[in-house]
């Protein structure tokens, strides 16, 4: 598995400890940055991680920033993203399970590093949306975003 990760500056300081957790769990990283906690535009690391991912350069991203709420709806403007914000391990399942989130999206000003760590797990460990009821509702989404209203 490859997952594509990217934070602004706020979302920096939780960027390489999620780095190292993915790493531990044998998923290959691809970084899209940023680099430090200087000031920074969000929207061009939440476009480059959801192009990744809908390119199919990684199978899921990642997104930090104060929130993960801007990170999420930038990265929700890319076709066939399902970038949800989470601020619970809880929430963090559920948007795999019921969603087939394929971007994680979190915060450093809502939650504390080790929280994020466990919302990461989470997601990871979830089992991606199955079911008619699930599918259903996600296909619902996708063919909207393809304007097949």
């Amino acid at each position: 598995m490859k997952i594509a990760i990217g934070s602004d500056h706020a979302g920096f300081p939780y960027k390489d400890p999620i780095v190292a957790r993915l790493k531990e769990r044998g998923i290959d990283v691809i970084d899209v940055g940023t680099a430090s906690t200087a000031s920074t535009d969000y929207p061009i690391y939440a476009f480059r991680v959801a192009d990744a991912v809908a390119a199919k350069h990684a199978d899921l991203g990642v997104l930090i920033c104060g929130t993960g709420i801007g990170m999420s709806i930038a990265a929700n403007k890319v076709q066939g993203i399902r970038a949800g914000a989470v601020q619970s391990a809880f929430a963090a399942s559920a948007v795999r399970e019921h969603n087939d989130c394929n971007v994680l999206c979190v915060g450093s000003r809502t939650n504390t590093l080790p929280e994020v760590l466990s919302f990461v797990d989470a997601w990871l460990d979830a089992t991606p949306a199955t079911g008619e009821r699930h599918t259903k509702r996600i296909r619902m989404i996708s063919d909207y975003e393809g304007g097949n209203k």
